[in-house]
């Protein structure tokens, strides 16, 4: 052969052998592409590993030039914004923050006949209650009240009592007409006719929309909480009372009568049940003695017993007058919000304003605040002037222990 021969031949060889070559690592490639595929649709649809983030086909769960999120590759709708390439799509919303709750607590109400004529005059329910106080008491997320008489035409008074009060059941009209959410019947008035009108006092609360602590047709409804859920917080109440004319107002398994607190531990028991439950729990505790301003030794004693339980507030009545503020571990004592809606005369009262936030730790937090007031001929007025305010602020921090009441009536630790 020649040499021309030989080299063509030399040639032609080698382009056929690297021919094969490059055929044979394009199938290879090939082959191997093809096996990804499958493994990958073997797998289960959606399915992956916690924070991992598959890719998705264009328009298939993934915005141009982003990502979805796990959740939303698990068949959940995700809130993911367009972004520039490169970029993590975030959500278009933050989380809400939670609002805040407002319980708003007076002290003693009775529809005397005072009152009643306010009423009756005065064109309704702003006769009885000045503009300013029922907007906050028809405005709170929850208006307390203790109610210090029963709504009832039965039943007879109770002997050697010197004042027995009662109210035909078509007065609660009033009550929802002030914007009250719960009561209290805890107290020496609640038993004045008997227990027949214990009982009419309950139907006719029942009937209203009302609710009720501290008395019930036996033991176990008077010492039932009341547990309210407002905007995602649980508050617990109880109502208890430790001024009773006789050991007949006590509830028993078969009597209607009421939750009755001279010994705590029955009261303390249900608070540590209620604590386990709620995120916040108020005690509306009757006690004292009428018209002193300074609470009882065993009244302070009390009321931390309550706290020590898992209280979170603790809202006394009786003494017909303003007692004095107590902080203890952190928690406020309010002994007496005196009379509120009741006689002739109020030369002090006030509403208790306090508001629940919940901080970003979870807890919460509760801002006191008193809405300071007089009452004159039926009629309970807000304090508008400055000085009258001042003074009453004044009042308040001299008959309190260790609390400061700034000019807007907040009630901050002394520390």
């Amino acid at each position: 052969m020649g040499n021309r021969h030989r080299a063509a031949f030399v040639a032609a060889f080698l382009g056929i052998f690297l021919i094969g070559i490059l055929g044979f690592k394009v199938w290879h490639g090939m082959g191997s592409s093809y096996e990804t595929v499958e493994t990958l649709s073997g797998q289960e649809k959606g399915a992956g590993l916690v924070g991992e983030v598959p890719e998705a086909p264009e328009g298939e769960g993934a915005s141009a030039g982003g990502t979805a999120s796990a959740e939303a590759s698990q068949g959940e709708s995700a809130d993911v914004s367009e972004t520039p390439a490169g970029e993590t799509a975030l959500p278009s919303e933050e989380s809400p923050v939670p609002e805040p709750v407002t319980l708003v607590f007076a002290g003693d109400v009775l529809l005397s006949d005072h009152v009643l004529n306010a009423y009756e005059t005065g064109g309704g329910i702003t006769g009885v209650v000045g503009q300013g106080f029922l907007d906050e008491m028809q405005g709170a997320d929850l208006f307390v009240v203790n109610e210090e008489f029963p709504f009832s035409s039965r039943g007879e008074a109770a002997p050697d009592k010197q004042y027995t009060f009662r109210l035909p059941p078509e007065r609660v009209s009033i009550f929802k007409e002030m914007g009250i959410d719960l009561v209290t019947l805890a107290n020496n008035h609640a038993l004045d006719f008997g227990t027949d009108a214990l009982v009419d006092t309950l139907d006719t609360l029942d009937q209203a929309g009302i609710l009720h602590v501290g008395a019930g047709r036996n033991l176990d409804e008077a010492k039932e909480p009341v547990i309210a859920e407002l905007k995602g917080m649980k508050i617990g109440f109880i109502g208890a009372s430790r001024v009773i004319p006789e050991t007949s107002w006590n509830a028993t398994s078969t009597k209607p009568g009421m939750l009755v607190t001279y010994d705590p531990a029955l009261t303390v028991q249900e608070i540590e049940k209620l604590d386990e439950v709620c995120d916040y729990v108020v005690v509306y505790v009757h006690w004292g003695i009428e018209r002193a301003e300074h609470p009882e030794e065993y009244q302070r004693t009390m009321g931390r017993q309550y706290i020590d339980a898992g209280a979170d507030l603790v809202v006394g009545s009786h003494p017909h007058v303003l007692q004095g503020i107590e902080y203890y571990e952190g928690k406020p004592i309010v002994y007496s919000l005196g009379n509120f809606v009741f006689g002739s005369s109020i030369p002090r009262t006030a509403l208790l304003k306090v508001v629940l936030e919940r901080e970003e730790t979870e807890e919460l937090r509760a801002g006191l605040q008193l809405l300071p007031g007089a009452s004159g001929a039926g009629y309970t007025r807000p304090l508008t002037e400055e000085g009258e305010r001042a003074e009453f602020y004044s009042y308040m921090m001299g008959i309190s222990y260790g609390v400061n009441v700034d000019g807007e009536g907040k009630v901050l630790t002394q520390q």
